[in-house]
């Protein structure tokens, strides 16, 4: 007898897991897997795709679970999965992340807001949202947002047991990482406890997201004589939030002692200077702010402060600091976040 709830034609039971490099994602679906194989005998499968520059960029982790008299032979990547997780709302401005979600399907979302404002974001008309706050939990305990949002997935997954989760949670971590068990547990369970649901009523004939390939936009029929390049080398409207792994500079300005030791260590030319007179007449460049569109988080500046002008902040705390930056620097295309 079957104790997945529901499968696909091929009668699979799939997962796709959202994310950006650096948050877990890989490991998170290697985990799952895992557990759903070795703890129920399951059968199951897991890959991720990711581009070269791993770190920051987007990443897709994908789990398939089915029976154990079914053999996995599809190893292409989920394209209509039943549940999705999204591990960083940055994600949103870049990546369809609800592509080929069904109707009834159920959409993770690590983030602080509430239930109505993710579902405008995703263009979601029904189905439902699951809310956890993957990056204040990783904070307390000081571990990664992926063992809480494999907490959250778990208290979504009914079938699977946590148990055999927090199993290998260990097995993962007590060889190399002693000292990381406990908190990874203590992640993995308040993930699962403080996760929270709303489902939005499906219609008659209600519709799922329709899935679309993406495709390259330059290929042997459209691409220039002699590959000739068209784009200028220049990342004038790039937006690097989506880089970002939940924390982003404050800056005081009244702090601030103008010596340039941030923008020596930033590497994306995110600080904004403009020119006027010390308290001698003499010109000098003052730092007036931050640029967030370009800023990754990385969080080099605050080390290098020697004055504290420079602290670190929540992203999600500091969204009404950098929109109203972004409203000060307003020759920026896009600068928000």
């Amino acid at each position: 007898m079957s104790i997945l709830p529901k499968k696909n034609e091929l009668g699979f039971f799939e997962i796709r897991l959202e994310s950006i490099g650096g948050l877990g994602a890989n490991l998170a679906g290697k985990m799952l897997a895992e557990a759903g194989v070795l703890g129920l005998g399951l059968n199951g499968s897991n890959f991720s795709s990711y581009g070269s520059e791993k770190k920051g960029s987007p990443v897709k982790s994908f789990v398939r679970f089915c029976d154990a008299d079914v053999e996995i032979r599809d190893h292409s990547p989920i394209e209509q999965p039943h549940i999705i997780g999204v591990f960083h709302e940055a994600l949103y401005k870049t990546v369809n992340v609800v592509s080929g979600l069904p109707a009834d399907g159920i959409v993770l979302v690590n983030s602080t807001r509430d239930f109505d404002s993710v579902r405008e974001d995703l263009n979601l008309d029904y189905g439902t949202v699951a809310i956890v706050d993957a990056l204040k939990i990783a904070v307390e305990e000081k571990t990664k947002v992926n063992t809480a949002m494999l907490g959250a997935l778990y208290r979504i997954l009914e079938f699977l047991d946590p148990d055999e989760m927090r199993n290998v949670i260990r097995k993962t971590f007590e060889k190399k990482y002693p000292h990381l068990v406990e908190p990874n547990i203590r992640t993995f369970d308040r993930g699962y406890n403080e996760v929270t649901f709303k489902t939005y009523e499906l219609p008659e004939n209600a519709k799922g997201k329709e899935f679309s390939r993406p495709q390259p936009l330059l290929g042997y029929l459209t691409q220039e004589i002699g590959g000739v390049i068209t784009a200028q080398a220049n990342s004038v409207l790039k937006d690097l939030s989506g880089s970002r792994q939940g924390f982003l500079p404050s800056f005081e300005q009244e702090k601030c002692i103008n010596c340039a030791a941030c923008d020596t260590v930033c590497p994306d030319y995110c600080f904004v200077w403009e020119e006027g007179e010390d308290k001698r007449g003499r010109k000098q460049m003052f730092l007036t702010g931050i640029d967030y569109q370009y800023c990754k988080g990385c969080l080099k500046c605050v080390d290098a402060c020697p004055v504290a002008a420079l602290s670190d902040m929540a992203e999600k705390v500091g969204y009404a600091e950098a929109h109203r930056v972004a409203q000060k620097f307003p020759y920026v295309a896009g600068g928000r976040i």
